[in-house]
């Protein structure tokens, strides 16, 4: 006999993990499943959980906005306590340079501008000030290292860049999503873990429950797929994905983890980066270390792989964006074995994530959130809850997108930015930027 929950979330990553609070604060009986053996396993554990505000849409900027409050506030947002301690959020601030790519960051001022969010314009050599071990030439457009031109300052300083002091990072993003986790239990929510999903089931129209691998069957009226990088697998098994404009794959990343320069505490010292001007986003990492990702520049190839079968080891694009940050930084140590981490992201069409229900009654999704969205789990959490429950007392979303209240910031925003019928939203970077 099937064992039966208001709702299935399948994933124990920190999106799934936060909505599994807010659905059990709500009342809902709710399970977790995951195919890992512990909360934050995947994806969510090889994000480098950076927590910062420039987007180029209003949506965007005010959803990553909100989440700030939350990550400032983790203790009190959660208000359970966790054996293992609370993953702790360092507001260091964010530098983002000005390039041609992001257009000189007119559409991000003028969001920040427009909700009133703390940040000041920087010149290059408000930089240098700032954070000495920076070299402030420009050296668009990105390059690999093979092109003779690599490393060959295109101009004598950046056009400038804009810092946003609440900004930062969380420390250890698999803890986080363990602190979803234990908030969830506090408030009457179950997780299982090794196990596996291997049948979405319906009836009459609507989504009736799961089956595991190992053939046991759960029953529930709503099912939410937050499966990270398998999430288009669950939406195949769901039979969904005809009735979406926007769908996602799983993108394979490398993210490099190096020595500071000598001399420099940029653990302490140092700030979140996002370098268009060089292709690299990186932020300060425990040990004086940085950890440096592509903000994904034409000249990076993608690489969309089978989240259970691909390649694990660095390959040349560790060496790209450690020699790329190295023109920015050129005191780092580059050491002889590679370091760092290598993993897959669930990505959407237009790299802005899909909260939405779908054709499927009963069936949600928060899915194309890998890369950029660790910053928003618990926003996504309250809004994915807010939507399920419209939704399942008749609210038609798809005609009638809701508008969702951002309690902490006073802002509202329409949450049919995230549909699975948008049309590609062009205002997209296209990139981990989002």
């Amino acid at each position: 006999m099937a064992t039966t929950y208001d709702a299935i979330i399948i994933g124990a990553g920190v999106i799934g993990g936060c909505l599994g609070f807010e659905l059990a604060k709500r009342g809902y009986k709710t399970l977790n499943v995951d195919k890992l053996g512990a909360a934050g396993h995947g994806s969510t554990g090889a994000s480098c959980a950076i927590i910062r505000v420039h987007y180029s849409t209003y949506d965007g900027v005010a959803i990553a906005n909100e989440g700030v409050w939350y990550w400032k506030n983790w203790a009190e947002h959660l208000g359970a306590d966790d054996e293992a301690g609370l993953a702790t959020y360092h507001n260091v601030g964010c530098v983002v340079t000005k390039n041609p790519r992001n257009d000189n960051l007119v559409n991000v001022l003028a969001n920040l501008n427009r909700l009133g969010i703390a940040h000041e314009e920087w010149s290059a050599e408000d930089l240098v000030r700032h954070v000495p071990v920076v070299d402030p030439r420009n050296f668009w457009p990105v390059r690999r290292r093979d092109d003779p031109a690599f490393g060959v300052p295109t101009g004598e300083r950046v056009a400038g860049a804009v810092f946003t002091p609440d900004a930062g990072y969380v420390g250890d993003p698999q803890l986080s999503a363990h602190n979803a986790e234990s908030a969830a239990r506090a408030a009457g929510g179950q997780f299982r873990f090794n196990a596996e999903v291997a049948a979405i089931r319906q009836a009459g129209g609507r989504v009736s429950g799961i089956t595991l691998k190992d053939g046991e069957r759960i029953d529930a009226p709503v099912v939410v797929n937050v499966a990270g990088p398998h999430s288009h697998a669950i939406n195949r098994m769901a039979g969904v994905t005809d009735g979406m404009r926007v769908t996602t794959k799983a993108l394979r990343v490398e993210v490099a983890h190096v020595p500071a320069p000598a001399g420099f505490d940029f653990e302490n010292l140092g700030c979140v980066f996002s370098d268009g001007d060089i292709g690299c986003y990186f932020r300060p990492e425990k040990g004086n270390h940085i950890l440096v990702g592509s903000e994904d520049p034409e000249c990076d190839p993608r690489e969309w792989v089978d989240p259970d079968d691909f390649d694990r080891s660095f390959s040349d694009q560790w060496t790209n964006q450690v020699y790329r940050l190295g023109q920015r930084i050129p005191g780092i140590g580059i050491p002889n074995t590679a370091a760092g981490l290598v993993d897959c992201y669930d990505v959407s069409d237009d790299w802005i994530p899909i909260y939405d229900r779908s054709d499927l009654d009963g069936y949600y999704m928060a899915i194309g959130t890998s890369g950029n969205q660790f910053k928003n789990a618990p926003v996504v959490g309250a809004l994915m809850a807010e939507l399920i429950e419209r939704c399942e007392n008749g609210h038609d979303h798809d005609r009638d997108p809701i508008q969702f209240p951002l309690v902490h910031t006073g802002e509202t925003v329409d949450l049919g930015f995230c549909s699975r019928l948008r049309e590609i939203n062009e205002a997209s970077s296209f990139s981990v930027i989002g």
